[in-house]
């Protein structure tokens, strides 16, 4: 018999896929979305300046009312300490969007500039408009001790805050209705318990939960479509990569 030699089989890679002709990552929330939230920041800023004239009365009645009330220990500690639930669930958003949609994520994250953004402006305000607190006078009993002088009133931080981290988590998952509810159920109490607590008027708390929301919006609308390609750039980039199919 003769000698036969044997050839190894060429080894075979597999070859990069076609790249996609569609981005990664969609680039905003459906359109109607955003007109919704600046729509409803157009209504909180008409209720604060309906609620402006009467707001020494309106704070003497909520303010008197929870802190001779059962509900003044609630309504102190969300007051206090209620962002930090706020910013829990946006933690927990964070995670569960980036182990589930990337697309989601990348909002968010734009939306937690926005958070940023409006928070610093918030500040600016204070410092150029320096409205007293209402419960400045001490003629009012309130839940909470009086903030110290300079810390002002208009508009409240906290309404600021809790609106636009829950503006970034609407933003982000927009099509869970029940998500959706929660967090604005979240911020909406927030706000209120501010007033409650007697540290701002009803009109710093609305003047805030707007505030908070256009501008994480508007952060997202002109953020997102700017920075998407980027994204979408660096994963087809890793995707076409030797390394990625070794």
């Amino acid at each position: 018999m003769g000698n036969h030699t044997r050839t190894a089989a060429p080894t075979v890679r597999p070859s990069a896929p076609a790249l996609p002709t569609t981005p990664v990552t969609p680039v905003l929330p459906p359109a109607a979305l955003g007109r919704r939230l600046l729509r409803t920041a157009v209504i909180l800023v008409i209720l604060a300046v309906l609620a402006w004239p009467v707001r020494t009365v309106v704070h003497r009645v909520i303010a008197e009312g929870f802190a001779d009330s059962p509900l003044a220990g609630p309504a102190g500690f969300i007051a206090d300490k209620g962002l930090l639930v706020i910013v829990a669930v946006a933690a927990v958003t964070a995670v569960w969007t980036f182990r589930r949609d990337r697309a989601a994520l990348l909002r968010l994250l734009c939306g937690g500039v926005g958070v940023v953004l409006a928070y610093l402006t918030s500040e600016l305000v204070k410092m150029v408009v320096t409205e007293n607190r209402p419960c400045a006078g001490g003629d009012v009993t309130t839940v909470l001790a009086c903030p110290t002088g300079g810390d002002w009133s208009w508009p409240s931080n906290h309404s600021v805050i809790a609106a636009a981290i829950a503006t970034a988590c609407i933003l982000a998952l927009p099509w869970q209705r029940w998500f959706v509810a929660t967090v604005c159920t979240l911020a909406g109490v927030e706000a209120f318990s501010r007033v409650a607590a007697g540290v701002h008027y009803a009109h710093d708390a609305l003047s805030g939960l707007a505030l908070g929301l256009v501008v994480v919006t508007l952060t997202v609308i002109v953020l997102v479509p700017r920075v998407a390609p980027v994204v979408d750039r660096m994963t087809r980039r890793r995707q076409t990569s030797p390394q990625y199919y070794e």
